[in-house]
């Protein structure tokens, strides 16, 4: 009996269960948090965004630029939800800078530096964007590995745990625009077997938390 369309149909169906029962995954990170202000107030933002520090804004180094993201300031338990407007900050040890606005909210600025979490909330975007599944490891340490040096080579980068006990290793939030050039980097990182999705905006399960 010939077999081989039976394996194929069955590779075939794997395949798509791969692409489409993916959830969206979320991203959590914790570290130090700054604000800014004062003379940066109606100056353009990365984004091409003025600038308001009475707005819910903040910068980050690698999230796409409009994901809300929901800060949690570890000292006291305030949160506030920001948009990601803007790049920074530039001092080590630091993963946000907010407005003043919302370190108001968050109880922060006499202090002006907090330990804070942060969550995603949604990828807010007026463009499609795309997710790439890099690997998935049975060891945590080589996925850990993976997405370190990914990270360090300017991709945002997240990981879940499957049902199997495997880990996933994910580039998010890329644009159409960007897709193609983050293939061509990946395949010269040794990431050639991957698999491409869009992204689906929607509240984020529980994340895997990414430290700097």
């Amino acid at each position: 009996m010939n077999q081989k369309p039976i394996i194929r149909c069955v590779k075939a169906i794997a395949l798509l269960a791969a692409l489409t029962a993916l959830a969206p995954l979320a991203f959590a990170e914790e570290g130090l948090a700054s604000w800014y202000g004062g003379r940066f107030h109606g100056r353009l933002t990365s984004s091409g965004e003025v600038f308001d520090t009475n707005d819910m804004t903040a910068a980050h180094k690698s999230l796409p630029f409009g994901t809300m993201v929901r800060v949690t300031n570890q000292e006291n338990g305030k949160t506030a939800v920001v948009k990601i407007n803007d790049r920074g900050p530039f001092v080590e040890g630091r993963i946000i800078d907010l407005s003043r606005a919302a370190a108001v909210e968050l109880g922060m600025i006499d202090s002006g530096v907090a330990h804070v979490s942060l969550q995603i909330l949604d990828f807010v975007s007026s463009v499609d964007l795309f997710a790439v599944q890099v690997g998935a490891y049975g060891t945590e340490k080589n996925a850990e590995k993976a997405a370190a040096m990914l990270t360090g080579n300017g991709f945002f980068v997240t990981t879940e745990k499957s049902s199997l006990g495997m880990t996933r290793v994910f580039v998010r939030a890329l644009s159409s625009q960007e897709l193609e050039e983050a293939r061509k980097r990946l395949v010269k990182l040794g990431f050639s077997n991957y698999l491409v999705r869009r992204e689906r905006t929607e509240l984020p399960r529980e994340a895997q938390v990414m430290r700097p």
